[in-house]
C-alpha cells in the first residue's frame, strides 16, 4: 500500500514537472516516476480536485500557479530537503496554525503539508498557514482543506517574500501555535540567522508570535553563519536537518536545549 509520504513526494514531483513543461501525459508521468498507470491516474485527479492541475484527455495540463512559480520554487531540492520537509510537516498538529517564511525548505514543507491526507479528510476546523511568501500562499490557497492568511508588505522580486512594517503590523494581531522557519544559516551562538535585515524583522516578529519554533534547515546550513539574526537558540525548539549534519556542530545545538531530529 502506498503511504501518505510516498504519495506526497509524488505529488510534488508531478508538480514539478508540470511547472517545468506545462502538461504531462500518464505515460511520460508513469516513466519518468517508475510507478504504474493506474497510480498516475489517481494522482493526477486528486491534482485536479485540489485545482492544482487541469484533467485533459491522457494527461494534465499545469494551472497558471504552477506553471508560474518562480525557477528557485519549481524545484525545492533534493532527496535530503525532502525528507526534512516531510518530517517537519508531520510534526504540525491537526486545526492548529502555521506560520512559514519564505525559501526553497520552507516550500517543500508547506507543500508536504498540502499533501496530508489526514489533514483533508478530518473535516471541522481547518490548518491554518499564516506566511509572508507569495509563492507559498498561492498554492496553498488553492487547497479547499486549508486556510491561507497572507501577510501584506513590500514584495522582494528574487524570493517572493512580503516584508516591511505592514507585515510586522499584521503579525501583531496574531498568535501561531507553530512556526516552520527557514535559514540562511544556524550555529550554537549565533542562533538563526538569514541574508537580509529586512526579512530578518518579519521573521523575528513570527518567532515572538509562535508558541513553538521549528527550524528546517540542510547539513550545509550548520557551517556557516549570515548577516542577519533573526533569534537566539532560546527562542528555537526543533531543529529538523539530515543526517549529513556536522555531529559537532550538532551536538553544540542540542547542547543549547535544541531537540536536533536527524533524517
Amino acid at each position: 500500500m502506498t503511504g501518505p509520504i510516498d504519495r506526497s513526494q509524488r505529488w510534488n514531483r508531478l508538480l514539478e514537472l508540470l511547472s517545468e513543461s506545462g502538461r504531462l501525459s500518464v505515460e511520460e508521468a508513469a516513466e519518468r516516476l517508475g510507478v504504474s498507470p493506474a497510480t498516475v491516474r489517481r494522482d493526477f485527479t486528486a491534482l485536479a480536485e485540489q485545482q492544482l492541475a487541469t484533467r485533459t484527455h491522457g494527461g494534465v495540463v499545469a494551472t497558471s500557479v504552477a506553471y508560474d512559480l518562480p525557477a528557485r520554487y519549481r524545484q525545492t531540492g533534493g532527496e535530503a530537503k525532502q525528507r526534512i520537509a516531510e518530517h517537519a510537516a508531520s510534526l504540525v498538529e491537526p486545526s492548529s496554525v502555521v506560520g512559514i517564511n519564505g525559501g526553497t525548505t520552507t516550500t517543500a514543507v508547506a507543500r508536504a503539508l498540502a499533501g496530508r491526507t489526514d489533514l483533508a479528510e478530518a473535516g471541522g476546523d481547518q490548518l491554518t498557514i499564516v506566511t509572508n511568501a507569495l509563492n507559498i500562499a498561492g498554492e496553498m490557497v488553492l487547497r479547499p482543506h486549508l486556510r491561507t492568511i497572507c501577510l501584506g508588505g513590500v514584495a522582494r522580486r528574487e524570493s517572493y517574500e512580503l516584508h516591511g512594517p505592514l507585515a510586522e503590523r499584521a503579525l501583531a494581531e496574531l498568535r501561531l501555535d507553530a512556526l516552520i522557519l527557514g535559514v540562511n544559516a544556524i550555529t550554537a551562538d549565533g542562533g538563526a540567522q538569514c541574508r537580509h535585515i529586512d526579512e530578518a524583522g518579519v521573521t523575528t516578529e513570527m518567532v515572538r508570535r509562535s508558541r513553538q519554533v521549528t527550524v528546517v534547515a540542510t547539513a550545509d546550513k550548520l557551517e556557516r553563519t549570515a548577516l542577519a539574526r533573526i533569534c537566539g537558540l532560546d527562542q528555537v525548539d526543533v531543529l529538523v536537518t539530515d543526517t549529513d549534519a556536522d555531529p559537532a556542530a550538532v551536538a553544540e545545538i542540542r547542547a543549547a536545549g535544541v531537540r536536533v531530529d536527524l533524517v
